[in-house]
Parts: C-alpha cells; sequence; structure tokens
C-alpha cells in the first residue's frame, strides 16, 4: 500500500459515495491521509449547510479515524515558498489548494484529486506528484 493525501472534492464525493470507480479503487487500495486544510474544508461544510447534530456527528467520527496532517515550520515555509514562486509567475493559487500542496510536497506524498488543474501549477514547478485514475 502507498501513502497519498486526498483533496477535499475527493473526500466529499468519497463520503457520500459518489466517487467515480476508478478513484474509488484507489482509496481503497493505498493509505490515505487527509491534510489540516480539508479537515477544516469539511467542517466549513457542515457548518455552511447547517448540517445537524447525526450529521455531523458522522463527520467527527470519520475524521477521527482519519491521518490529519498538520502545518508545522516545515510545512509552513515550504508554503511561503511555492505561493511567492506562484505569485511571482502570475499564477497566485487558492489558499486552501496551497496549503494542501505544501503538505504533500514537503512530506514528499502524492495527491489524489478530482481537480487536476487546480494543482496542475504546483506540479509543474514545485514538484507536486498528482495522481488519478
Amino acid at each position: 500500500m502507498t501513502r497519498i493525501v486526498l483533496d477535499t472534492d475527493l473526500v466529499s464525493y468519497h463520503r457520500t459515495g459518489h466517487l467515480p470507480a476508478e478513484y474509488a479503487h484507489l482509496v481503497a487500495a493505498n493509505q490515505h491521509r487527509i491534510t489540516f486544510a480539508t479537515a477544516g474544508e469539511l467542517w466549513k461544510g457542515a457548518q455552511t449547510k447547517r448540517w445537524g447534530g447525526v450529521r455531523r456527528g458522522a463527520l467527527d467520527l470519520w475524521l477521527h479515524e482519519e491521518t490529519v496532517l498538520p502545518a508545522g515550520l516545515n510545512v509552513a515555509r515550504t508554503w511561503g515558498t511555492i505561493t511567492a514562486a506562484a505569485q511571482r509567475r502570475g499564477r497566485p493559487r487558492p489558499l486552501n489548494d496551497s496549503w494542501i500542496a505544501a503538505c504533500c510536497i514537503e512530506r514528499g506524498l502524492p495527491l489524489l484529486t478530482l481537480n487536476r488543474r487546480d494543482f496542475a501549477d504546483f506540479a509543474e514547478h514545485d514538484g507536486l506528484v498528482l495522481i488519478g485514475a
């Protein structure tokens, strides 16, 4: 089994049972992790949509069973480096996407996402490894 990081979009589809089969196979066949940014995005979605206690409880249980990658000093340094470089190239990226990319790059872990285009600049210039079906 390979360690991979799941992007937020992929987690959302996975948890609702709407993930395309080829991606579901990759999730099942690998040891997956999420980043702190994804955990935050999932909680924001639950709060924004005013989920009830049962759905929030299920999310909380799922998150406690996942390995969540934190942001430490090395991730922060990587984030600063890649976001500054993207800005200089005229390609500033969304905040959470850049944190997810920094977590993956700093730890040398590939990212499984349905939104490859969102991360293509980091893959091209910063060594982010993207995987997908």
